[in-house]
C-alpha cells in the first residue's frame, strides 16, 4: 500500500512539493496522525477554497504568491512568508487573486486541557 505521506527523514524544498495546476486546486499530505494534519496546497487564480469551519485551530503559512484570506467576515491579505492561525469554529474562505501555494497545519490533540 503507498503512502500518503511525503518521505520521512529525507530533505525537501517545501515550495517545491506542490505544483500549480491551471483552474485547480491541489493538496498534498505531507503528514497525517490521528492527533492532526500537514498538507501543501495550491490555488490557481481566480480559485478559491469554500467557507467552512474546523473544531481545531488552523495554522497557515503562505509559501508562494499572496492569498485572500476570509475569517469570520474579515478579509486578511497574506504574502509569501507570511503565517495566520484561523480559530477553531472560525467560519473561514480563501481566494486565489494570483495564484498561491500555502502549508496547512491543524493539530487535534490539547483541546480537552482548554474546558472550562
Amino acid at each position: 500500500m503507498k503512502s500518503l505521506e511525503l518521505e520521512k527523514s529525507k530533505a525537501m524544498i517545501i515550495v517545491e512539493i506542490i505544483e500549480y495546476v491551471p483552474d485547480s486546486v491541489v493538496i498534498k499530505t505531507i503528514l497525517k496522525k490521528s492527533t492532526g494534519n500537514i498538507n501543501a496546497v495550491s490555488i490557481d487564480t481566480g480559485e478559491k477554497l469554500e467557507e467552512k469551519t474546523s473544531p481545531f485551530d488552523t495554522f497557515i503559512q503562505i509559501i508562494d504568491g499572496k492569498a485572500k484570506i476570509v475569517i469570520d467576515g474579515k478579509s486578511k491579505l497574506l504574502e509569501t512568508g507570511q503565517s495566520i492561525i484561523i480559530p477553531a469554529h472560525a467560519r473561514h474562505s480563501f481566494k486565489a487573486n494570483d495564484r498561491f501555494k500555502m502549508i496547512s497545519t491543524v493539530i487535534k490533540s490539547g483541546y480537552e486541557e482548554n474546558t472550562v
